[in-house]
This record gives structure tokens, C-alpha cells and sequence, in this order.
């Protein structure tokens, strides 16, 4: 067999910016926030100099030049070091963002080039690696009409100092808010593994950042939360100023997933974190910001699983509304357990009826009086909702997770394979997913990437490969800044990622020169997302008998299962 050797990656091989220098980084030490840091409370392995250096990069901008667009995916936060930014506080129409919409038969014509352009070695990579690519890839995009928006928009200036960007970075969703540079300014970008290791070692800078969404998203958060849509900017504020932050299960929950897995259903259920039991009394309104938690009603000694919510839901309104017109104090009529990580904000009693009671609705109150009374011991699942087997089973494994879950009905399933081949055939000559996984019925949920709505195969690389595509949300790998540490493989919860020897034009297995182990770069599905037809997996398959699933809606799964 043939061998090639080469050094193995590091995580600084590539850094965000191979052109920062020692006088650059000097100088930002100087300014805050980085000033204030203790250097000394820094590892050896990532000393501060060090991520100022490989982690972040220094930008220039011109007035109007678009930095951060509302809805995309960043994996960076950014701090204006000079000039100022702007920042809209109401969303902005797409053509206003200079969202040029794909030219017409752009995935066909690279389908075609793909096709043609197929390698007879599997996995062959060149030996000069591709090059890092920045995670926003709005440089140079103008925003549309600047006057047009300074008039009918609310906007806010940024200043030297300022950080924005972080939360989209840190929580792995979209940005928020559009923001674009008011006049020419100089920014720093701090890719996401700087940040969260500058937050680690500095405490100071962790609290700033939570008091920075407080600021600058928690009513944005609220604004679109249904149970708070009548409230006037007043109200808004005022329950803004009462929330409090609550945080429920572990931010890196894949270590203890594949255990949790392999327990029965009741340790299972007593390792989740108890975030409200059902028969407590109620001490705030809960909405969900981050994450899922399983909701549980109590049937004789056990619990049994009803539904499972996600971001955007709130709890406990009813239970006060009716409870007050009662005349009992109010208790909760269900259980929340948090599902891997669970983040809430709570608003207190008083404020839910001083500033959200009076905008309530008499068919709403309705409704939930109706609810109430009846048992919770015979509670039923509305109707076409999936039943609690189905419930119990997305929740024990995780797939809740899923907004693009592989699921094959094994009863149309022919094991062709015709699936795997078309994966193979448009990417590299190897398959992206195993045509195995998790059964329930007569569904097989395979093990493909989710493209999860949180994606903790994000949390450990050191490099940023692992990203989301900031337009379309696909997870995706850049092959250029993979090092082959497998950390997002051992991470997935999901057995999706996996780690492949990488070959030369010859055929030759690619060593490390001072290991002598197989390089490795790591593989997933990437939803086919340069194909005209979509999954390749889906759009082959003779007997429809593969789907991909959004599994964060249970009703999704229960439409699918009538088909």
C-alpha cells in the first residue's frame, strides 16, 4: 500500500488571519477589554497573546458597508475598536440587504461540474489544503437606501468598545438584527473558539456578555414570544426589567447522551434536570430561549410523556390565570425536564398581571379554563399529535434535535441501496450517512447528519470547520481548516460525523510524518446543498420510502407516520 507523510494539523495552523502581527496583537492587548485580562489565568496551550493572534482578525469598513445581515448564521462576534456601527432594531426588507438571489441554474451547472468531475480515488485531497474562508461572505455588500431606513426604522449606534454579534456566535442561531457601519470604522472579529475560551478564563467577560443580552436582545426575545405580542414598547420594557435568567442540564450535553441512551426509561427520566414539577407551586411565567424540555404528567406512580417544547413556549400563565379566578393558589399542572440544556427567563407573578393579564383575551382565558378542568391523569394528546411511545422515543434519543432527520419506512424500504450510491456519487466516492440507525415501528431513523437546531458538534473544534452555512443553516465542514482531531465526531450524539483517511491523486493512504497514523478529515451529510434536486439520498430512492424530517415539531413525524 502506498504512503505519503506529512506533518499533522494543529488547531493554529490555519489562523483567522496568517497576516496579524506581534505589533498588532501588543497593541490590542492595550485596549479594553483584553487591558483588563490576567494573562496568568490563561493554559500554556492557549495563552492570551496566542488567541488574540490566531482567533480574531482586524476589518475595515466603509459608511454603508453591511457587516452583519438579520437571519444569518455567524460564527463571530465583533468589537468596534474605531468609528461606529449601526444597528436596526426592526427587521429590514431582503431587497433593502443586497440579497441577490441565486443566478438561474447555478446548482445545475455545479452538479454538472461535480459530475464530470469525479475522482476514481475516494477522498482524494491535494496537498496543498484549501485555504480558510471567512464565515461572513458579505464583504463588499452595501446596504440599499441608507436614508430610507434611518426614516422608517429604529437604529442604534455602537461605539469603540462595543461587542456585537457574540450571542448568534455563542447560542449557534441566527443573527437578530442587521448591522452596518455608520461611518468608516475598524472592527475586530473573534471567531467563536476565541471567544469561548476568552470567556472561560475571564469571569468579568462572561458577565458582560449576559448583561449585553439583556440589553440588547432579551425584548427582541420577548417581542416574538405569542403569550407577549399585545404588549405596547412601555410594557415591553418594564417585563424586561423583571426577567430573570434560568439555566437547567449542561451546555456541552453530547458527553452524557450515548449513556443516557442505554439506561432504562425510569434512570433516564431521574437524570434529566428537574426544571418544574408538576403539584409545585408557580413562582415565575417560564419561556423556553434555549434548548427542549420534556413535559411530563404524572399517571398513578410513574410519569408519562405528553409533549416536548422548544424555543419560543411559555408555561405557567395558565396555571396563575385560572388559579386567581379560582381563588387557589396556583401549581404546576405539569413537569419540565430539561432535555441536554435548558436556558429560561422567568418573569415574576406580580408583573405577568400588572403587564400581561390585561392584554389576555376572553376565548383565550377560555381555553384554558376548559383545560384545567379536565384530569390530568386522562389528559390525551390532541388530535394527528404523535402518540406518547412516539414522544418518549424522539426524546430518549435525542432527535428532537433534528430539523433535517434522515427517516426511512422500513415497509417500502427495498435495501436497494440506491440511496447510499447516489450519496457515494456526489460526494468524494464515499456514502455521507449510514444506512443504519435507531428503529421505532416501521421507521429507521439513519444515522445522517440532523443539521440539528443546536449542534454540539460545533462545541469543541478548535478550528471553526465545523460551521453553519450563514444563508441556508446547512451544517457543513470546511475541508481547508479540518485538523482530524475527530473532537466533532466524539461529540455527535448521533454517530453522523465520520473521520475518513484522506488519499493523493495516486491513491496513496496520506501518513503523519511524525506519527506515522492515517491523516483524517472528518465527513457528514451536507444536504446535498449544490444540488438542483436536493438530497441525492432522497431524490433517489425508486420507492419514497426516504424522508427528511424537521423532528423539532412532533406533529411532523405523526403526519408522516399516515402517510
Amino acid at each position: 500500500m502506498l504512503e505519503v507523510a506529512r506533518p499533522r494539523p494543529q488547531r493554529w495552523d490555519k489562523p483567522l488571519d496568517p497576516d496579524m502581527t506581534d505589533r498588532t496583537v501588543d497593541r490590542l492587548l492595550r485596549v479594553p477589554p483584553f487591558a483588563s485580562m490576567d494573562p496568568e489565568a490563561f493554559p500554556r496551550a492557549t495563552p492570551l497573546g496566542g488567541l488574540l493572534r490566531n482567533d480574531t482578525r482586524v476589518t475595515q469598513h466603509e459608511p454603508g458597508e453591511l457587516i452583519v445581515r438579520e437571519g444569518d448564521y455567524g460564527s463571530s462576534a465583533l468589537l468596534v475598536l474605531d468609528g461606529q456601527v449601526r444597528i436596526t432594531l426592526e427587521s429590514l426588507p431582503p431587497e433593502t440587504l443586497g440579497r441577490p438571489p441565486e443566478p438561474r441554474g447555478a446548482k445545475l451547472m455545479r452538479a454538472v461540474a461535480r459530475l464530470f468531475g469525479q475522482s476514481r480515488v475516494p477522498e482524494l485531497r491535494s496537498r496543498d489544503a484549501v485555504s480558510a474562508t471567512p464565515t461572513r461572505a458579505d464583504e463588499g455588500v452595501f446596504l440599499q437606501d441608507i436614508p430610507g431606513v434611518l426614516d422608517e426604522a429604529a437604529t442604534a449606534i455602537l461605539g469603540a468598545g462595543e461587542l456585537f454579534g457574540e450571542q448568534a456566535a455563542i447560542t449557534r442561531a441566527p443573527h437578530t438584527a442587521t448591522v452596518f457601519a455608520e461611518t468608516a470604522c475598524v472592527l475586530l472579529e473573534i471567531r467563536w473558539q476565541g471567544l469561548r475560551d476568552l470567556m472561560q478564563h475571564t469571569p468579568a467577560l462572561r458577565e458582560h456578555i449576559d448583561q449585553l443580552y439583556r440589553q440588547n436582545h432579551l425584548q427582541r426575545h420577548l417581542r416574538h414570544t405569542p403569550l407577549l405580542a399585545k404588549l405596547d414598547d412601555a410594557a415591553l420594557e418594564r417585563v424586561a426589567e423583571a426577567v430573570r435568567f434560568g439555566s437547567f442540564g449542561s451546555f456541552d450535553w453530547s458527553d452524557s447522551a450515548r449513556d443516557d441512551a442505554q439506561v432504562d426509561a425510569l434512570e433516564r427520566l431521574q437524570r434529566e434536570p428537574l426544571v418544574l414539577e408538576q403539584g409545585k407551586p408557580v413562582e415565575a411565567v417560564m419561556l423556553i430561549r434555549k434548548g427542549f424540555g420534556r413535559m411530563t404528567s404524572r399517571l398513578g406512580e410513574a410519569d408519562r410523556t405528553i409533549a416536548y417544547l422548544g424555543k419560543g413556549r411559555a408555561l405557567g400563565a395558565e396555571e396563575l390565570v385560572v388559579a386567581a379566578e379560582r381563588g387557589e393558589p396556583p401549581v404546576w399542572r405539569r413537569s419540565i425536564r430539561a432535555v441536554g440544556c435548558l436556558d429560561t427567563l422567568l418573569i415574576p407573578p406580580e408583573t405577568f398581571f400588572r403587564e400581561v393579564a390585561p392584554t389576555l383575551t376572553e376565548p383565550q382565558k377560555q381555553r384554558w379554563r376548559e383545560r384545567a378542568a379536565q384530569q390530568d391523569a386522562t389528559h390525551q394528546p390532541p388530535p394527528g399529535a404523535a402518540p406518547a411511545r412516539t414522544l418518549d422515543f424522539l426524546v430518549d434519543q435525542r432527535l428532537v434535535n433534528g430539523s433535517q432527520s434522515m427517516v426511512i419506512d422500513l415497509d417500502r424500504c427495498t435495501r436497494c441501496d440506491d440511496c447510499v450510491r447516489a450519496c457515494a456519487a456526489t460526494h468524494d466516492g464515499n456514502p455521507r450517512f449510514i444506512r443504519e440507525g435507531q428503529t421505532l415501528d416501521q421507521a429507521q431513523f439513519a444515522e445522517a447528519c440532523m443539521h440539528c437546531v443546536d449542534p454540539v458538534c460545533m462545541i469543541g473544534c478548535p478550528t471553526g470547520a465545523i460551521h453553519r452555512d450563514e444563508e441556508t443553516g446547512v451544517v457543513r465542514i470546511n475541508d481547508g481548516t479540518c485538523v482530524g482531531c475527530s473532537t466533532c465526531a466524539n461529540s455527535c450524539p448521533y454517530q453522523a460525523i465520520q473521520m475518513v483517511e484522506v488519499r493523493e491523486s495516486g491513491g496513496a493512504i496520506v501518513f503523519d510524518e511524525a506519527t506515522g497514523q492515517p491523516l483524517l478529515r472528518a465527513t457528514k451529510c451536507d444536504l446535498c446543498h449544490d444540488q438542483p434536486t436536493g438530497p441525492a439520498c432522497q431524490h433517489a430512492c425508486p420507492h419514497d420510502a426516504l424522508v427528511r424530517l424537521d423532528l423539532t415539531d412532533s406533529s411532523a413525524i405523526a403526519a408522516w407516520s399516515q402517510h
